[in-house]
């Protein structure tokens, strides 16, 4: 585990933001603020266009923890809507199952999500299910089973006050289930991203 949550830290001062959500990153950017290796303090120079379109999709791939062939056939999915493709790529990629896990508070971050659902502790419309990638549709319910709800971690976030959950609106979780009820706006979806910069990159 310790090698896995340095790498990530390396990646979250990469990036220069916390892209995994877990608290202890941003004790870790509060510190390490700049990219790591011996010259990371120095590194300021200005990025080209193309260096700029990549990293935002370097970043969104790695927040979402998907590898590059799926990220381009989300892609490919979001560009045949004319209007915002880039919005419509952040939704597809709300609405994987390891994320919404994530989003209903039933996991700390996006990659121990991922873990319960590998893991089969994870359920839609009753039914275990244990890709994360699944794309969950509207109106389906994903829930915790039984073993998954005994997971120490997992049991210390069940255990919070409602009051102290930040439950999406368009999540509505009831116990240790949650329906999507519908996709998220962009304004509603938190991630510091500038998607246009990833339309621009699979423009070229």
């Amino acid at each position: 585990m310790a090698k896995v949550s340095t790498k990530r830290g390396k990646l979250v001062r990469k990036f220069g933001e916390n892209i995994f959500g877990s608290p202890k990153f941003d004790k870790l950017l509060a510190k390490k603020p700049h990219p790591p290796g011996f010259h990371g303090k120095k590194l300021k120079r200005r990025l080209s266009d193309y260096g700029s379109q990549l990293k935002e999709k370097q970043k969104l791939k790695t927040a979402y923890g998907v590898l590059e062939r799926q990220f381009r056939r989300y892609y490919k999915v979001a560009r045949k809507t004319q209007s915002a493709p880039g919005e419509k790529l952040l939704q597809i990629l709300e609405s994987r199952l390891d994320n919404l896990v994530y989003r209903a508070g039933f996991a700390a971050t996006r990659p121990a999500a991922r873990q319960l659902v590998s893991h089969g502790h994870v359920m839609v419309d009753g039914k275990k299910l244990s890709i994360p990638s699944y794309l969950v549709k509207i109106g389906q319910v994903i829930s915790l089973d039984a073993k998954g709800q005994k997971i120490p971690d997992v049991a210390a976030l069940l255990a919070k006050a409602k009051k102290d959950m930040v439950i999406p609106k368009w999540l509505k979780r009831k116990a240790v289930a949650a329906k999507l009820e519908r996709l998220p706006e962009r304004e509603e979806i938190d991630i510091n991203i500038q998607e246009q910069l990833i339309v621009e990159f699979y423009s070229r």
